[in-house]
């Protein structure tokens, strides 16, 4: 995204146009401050003797020191919250990882501030279980009044009384907002309404207004909502209550009464005094929240169902604890991987907490799910390694045929950065070959500021390739790659919201023509493909070193009946480079340096 603190006067549809070096700074574990573990920690395993089978791995076990776990009657909860914001409000590429974990009740009088790599959640099956009188507040004065980088922040399961009678909420990518009850209003923009560029809110239900204000896109998905103030380039709401009606470009509303398949996030919670985890059934034509009359449909599993991972435990050993049929929790902090985590059983369950990390070494791929049914991959990052992978995450081997219709794999809140905490690099950074894969809310990410910077150094030439069949993204944030950001072969596939800026780093037209064409798309549908559909898709470009680029379009597809879009755009930030049109020949150009988005409501 653009970095550029605002200026003292309120930007309600501007953008900012200049890349800020971030702040990062390793945040230790919290030892002091952790909460008893919720059981007994797990026996370590001896090593295996040379020529032995390693011995079994246990099942669950305490969540580590950056997992903290309150109850009502915790002294000092607000000092705790404090300490744990202080330390990550600006550690932007830090090392520090943390989950906040409320157990059913009613606090009184909190503000939990949420900075990097920074999780709030409750302990129950509702969000309703756990209440706080009090506020979960993201806002921008590290980077004076400038939200487009709070990234890597989460908030779910909870129901918030805000002390004003409305929440702030001013993120951008890769903060979602889940399962929230919001007994109020929820402000989406920084103190004082500079530039902020979110955003994702799921299962959620906000009986007040939502103003977006600044943001310049958002999508909604599965939830109810009292009202909905402003729109300004790219608002989407799919199953979503209380939704303003479809009305692209003005307002920029595009409105889907329901969701076609869904299944909501795995979550943790506790269940006489014993952690599980809550797995959340699938849907089909969603709409509203999953948690209004009560339990939730799905299942769970115990925590001795997991094998509890914590930082410094090798790849091998994860792989063997899925081998042994036990599933992944990923407790808070940065995992390194000589090999890839290997899925191969249906139903598995990889779960993180507070922004785990997964970095591959040596160029390996950090995850690899096999052709089988129901695998759920959820809340963790994969950061690229200095040594190029030819990819980062594979849903699925080359040529997956099967049909997983019933039980579909899903992806959620997993991210991707290539680059920013060091130098990266990354042929391509998720690869989807399993059919019927859903990829809910993720974020890649070439960076474009940060440490280990640059046209080359975090060379990353695709972001998301497409190979399966009935492929359905909710909420696609993909940007800056050096060649196309989405490429998607497979049949019948769906984007509903789609939002992606043009690598800013390019030095000359040359650097990016693809052979005539002039740049490669944002979006790039593949020949062979006959059906084909997506909803609310925006592409921006800010060619900052080369300001005279041209990109020939954002979207490109075959002219096909079967392929369709609805409500698509294109923006050239303050006139750094220019669109000629939005899909394949047609739309007008972006209109010099005015930051105009230029639209195709339907296309063909």
């Amino acid at each position: 995204m653009p970095h550029t603190p605002p200026s003292d006067t309120p930007a309600l549809r501007r953008r900012s146009v200049l890349a800020a070096a971030a702040t990062a700074a390793a945040a230790p574990a919290l030892t002091a401050l952790a909460a008893a573990p919720a059981s007994a920690a797990p026996t370590a395993t001896p090593a295996a003797a040379p020529g032995r089978r390693p011995c079994a791995l246990k099942g669950g076990g305490d969540l580590g020191p950056n997992v903290l776990v309150f109850d009502p009657s915790t002294p000092d909860i607000q000092a705790r919250l404090d300490e744990v914001f202080r330390r990550q409000e600006s550690a932007q590429f830090g090392a520090g990882r943390y989950a906040l974990l409320f157990k059913p009740g009613v606090y009184h009088g909190l503000n939990a501030q949420l900075g990097f790599y920074t999780s709030i959640a409750g302990l129950g099956l509702s969000p309703d279980d756990t209440t706080i009188n009090g506020d979960v507040t993201v806002d921008a004065g590290w980077f004076g009044g400038n939200a487009t980088q709070n990234f890597w922040r989460s908030a779910e399961n909870l129901a918030l009384v805000p002390v004003s009678g409305t929440n702030r909420w001013a993120v951008a990518q890769a903060a979602p907002f889940r399962r929230m009850h919001v007994r109020g209003g929820l402000n989406l923009a920084p103190s004082g309404y500079g530039w902020a560029s979110g955003g994702y809110i799921a299962d959620s239900r906000i009986e007040g207004e939502v103003g977006p204000y600044s943001q310049q896109q958002w999508y909604t998905r599965d939830s109810a909502i009292g009202s909905w103030l402003n729109g300004v380039w790219n608002m989407v709401f799919s199953g979503v209550e209380g939704a303003p009606a479809q009305s692209f470009p003005n307002p920029p509303y595009t409105t889907l009464d329901t969701t076609p398949v869904s299944r909501e996030k795995p979550f943790l919670y506790v269940d006489g005094g014993g952690f599980r985890v809550f797995l959340p059934a699938k849907r089909t034509n969603a709409r509203g929240v999953t948690w209004g009359s009560g339990t939730p449909r799905g299942s769970s599993l115990p925590l001795s169902r997991f094998y509890v991972a914590k930082p410094g435990v090798s790849a091998a050993t994860l792989n063997q604890a899925l081998a042994q049929g036990l599933d992944l929790l990923l407790t808070p902090g940065v995992y390194h991987l000589d090999q890839p985590i290997r899925v191969t059983r249906a139903d598995t369950v990889v779960l993180g907490l507070g922004y785990a990390t997964l970095i591959p070494d040596n160029g390996v791929t950090a995850l690899k799910v096999a052709d089988v049914d129901g695998v759920r991959l959820a809340g963790f990052l994969i950061d690229a390694g200095p040594v190029n992978s030819p990819t980062l995450l594979e849903v699925g081997p080359p040529g997956a045929s099967r049909d997983h219709s019933a039980n579909p794999t899903t992806v959620q809140d997993v991210f991707v950065r290539i680059g920013g905490a060091g130098p990266g690099k990354a042929t391509t950074s998720m690869v989807i070959n399993n059919r019927h894969t859903i990829v809910d809310h993720t974020w890649v990410w070439r960076a474009d500021h940060g440490e280990g910077v640059g046209w080359e150094t975090n060379r990353a030439d695709y972001g998301v390739v497409v190979n399966g069949h009935d492929v359905l993204a909710t909420g696609l944030f993909v940007e800056h790659f050096n060649k196309y950001d989405v490429q998607w072969y497979g049949q019948r596939g769906r984007t509903i919201f789609f939002q992606n800026e043009k690598a800013y780093d390019a030095p000359n037209q040359a650097a990016i023509q693809n052979g005539s064409v002039k740049g490669y798309a944002a979006y790039k549908v593949g020949d062979k493909v006959t059906a084909h559909e997506g909803w609310g898709l925006g592409s921006y470009c800010y060619y900052n070193v080369d300001p005279t680029i041209v990109q020939h379009h954002g979207f490109a597809a075959p002219n096909a009946p079967g392929v369709k879009f609805h409500d698509l755009l294109v923006v050239s930030l303050g006139g750094n480079g220019q669109y000629e049109h939005v899909v394949n020949e047609t739309g007008a150009p972006t209109s010099g340096a005015s930051t105009v988005p230029s639209t195709v409501v339907s296309y063909p």
